[in-house]
Order: structure tokens, then sequence, then C-alpha cells
């Protein structure tokens, strides 16, 4: 079907079935695989296909290739997780790195910012649904900012968290945090290390809102000093459980 071009004849809804079949298999990196070795990959999924031979600093990733780690990142949140859309995420939170300047390689600064447009165009193109794509878009944006956060001031949590929009949904915010630590584990030789960033920053949002379940002081009535009081009050309570 790849050379004689017959994969252009598929339609979206066709394309995104077989790809969430997919996701929903114990090693969901054969298929990709799969078709990159067929040529089918590039015609289909070009933002994953330029992945391969776009090299990384070898101390953080001593896997090097690009195309390599995302596979590894996809089998590590199939092993933490059964859920499509937190696969989905896990593959695409990198795109970015592909249309990184050679000039720049190994360093991959701002890549999240460039995988942004590439994670729509993907999901627009294969028509994925909602959840998906917010899911992606969310891993993309923030897995860099949740790394540097090993153990996260209360400042540092709270904004994140807010950018996030963690409190209005947080279990969507639990999910990035679990694609980031696939993300740490699908490395040589991270598989099975630590990743303190997902307890603290689950513990942090926990102590927010349950903090934000007392009652407010009955003499507070200006929009602006009840968001400050309950910013403060968040802060005091993720204080409480990082230390910071």
């Amino acid at each position: 079907m790849s050379a004689s071009g017959e994969l252009d004849a598929l339609v979206p809804e066709r394309v995104w079935q077989e790809l969430a079949s997919a996701l929903e298999t114990s090693t969901p990196s054969r298929f990709f695989t799969t078709l990159r070795a067929a040529g089918a990959l590039a015609q289909l999924f070009p933002e994953i296909d330029r992945l391969w031979g776009v090299p990384q600093e070898a101390f953080f990733h001593p896997e090097i290739d690009t195309g390599l780690h995302a596979m590894l990142v996809l089998d590590a949140s199939a092993a933490m997780s059964d859920r499509p859309e937190i696969r989905f995420a896990a593959l695409a939170h990198d795109l970015g790195k592909g249309v990184t300047p050679p000039s720049q390689w190994p360093d991959h600064s701002g890549h999240e910012a460039r995988g942004l447009p590439l994670v729509e165009d993907l999901c627009r193109r294969w028509r994925a649904p909602r959840r998906f794509r917010d899911l992606a878009l969310l891993a993309t944006g923030y897995h860099g900012r949740v790394h540097r956060l090993g153990r996260p001031n209360a400042v540092e949590a709270l904004e994140l968290m807010q950018e996030a929009d963690a409190f209005r949904r947080p279990e969507r915010f639990r999910e990035l945090l679990l694609v980031c630590e696939a993300d740490s584990r699908g490395r040589h030789g991270f598989e099975q290390q630590p990743y303190p960033q997902r307890a603290s920053l689950e513990a942090a949002l926990t102590a927010a809102k349950t903090a934000d379940r007392s009652p407010l002081p009955k003499d507070l009535t200006d929009p602006g000093e009840i968001q400050s009081f309950i910013r403060a009050r968040r802060l005091a309570a993720i204080e409480q459980v990082t230390g910071e």
C-alpha cells in the first residue's frame, strides 16, 4: 500500500481507528516501527517519522536517537497505564525535537513550543478525539517544566498547577504527571529510576485542594482580596507537604 500510493486514499477515521487500536496493545511501539520499516510512517505520521536520526544529549538520553526515545516512552506509558490517551500523549510529547534546526543539535531548547502546532496538525488531520488532543498538548507544553521540579517550592508548584488548569481538571493534571514519569523512564538505564516529581506534585495538588474546602473569612468581599487570600492559603498548604 505504501509503494502503490494507496495510503493516500485512507480516510481519517480509518487511520485513527488503526492508531487507537495500536495504542491499546501491550507494546504499541511495534505499530510505528513496522510502519517505518514499510515506508508508511513518513506518509501517515511525518511528525513522528522525522524524530529518527535526530540526536539528543547523551548525558540525559543514553539512547541518543529521538525516535528510539519516543518508542521507549510509549512502551513505558503502556506498562504504567491502559488509558490510550495517556499513551498517545507519551508518543506525541517530543514532536518538537523533530524540527529542531540541525545547527542546534543535540540541544533542543524550545522544543516544547515547537511541538504544539505539530500535535495540533496531527490531531486535526486524523480527527483525534478532543481528550487525546488536550492531554497531548498539555504534555507537550509542560513536560519540561515538570521535569525541572524535582523538589518544587510552593510558588513553582502553584504556578504550574494554575497554568495547567489543575484545580478545575485535577485528573488530567495527574495524567500529565504520569506521562512525564513515562518520559523519564523511557531512557536506557532509567527504566527503574525514581521519579519524585509525580508524587510531590500530586501531594501539592491534594494539599491545595483540601485547603480550598475551608470557608473564606466572612469579611472578605473584594474579589482581588479573595484571590490573594486563596493564593496565600494554597501556598501555605503546599509548603506543608513540599517543605519549601
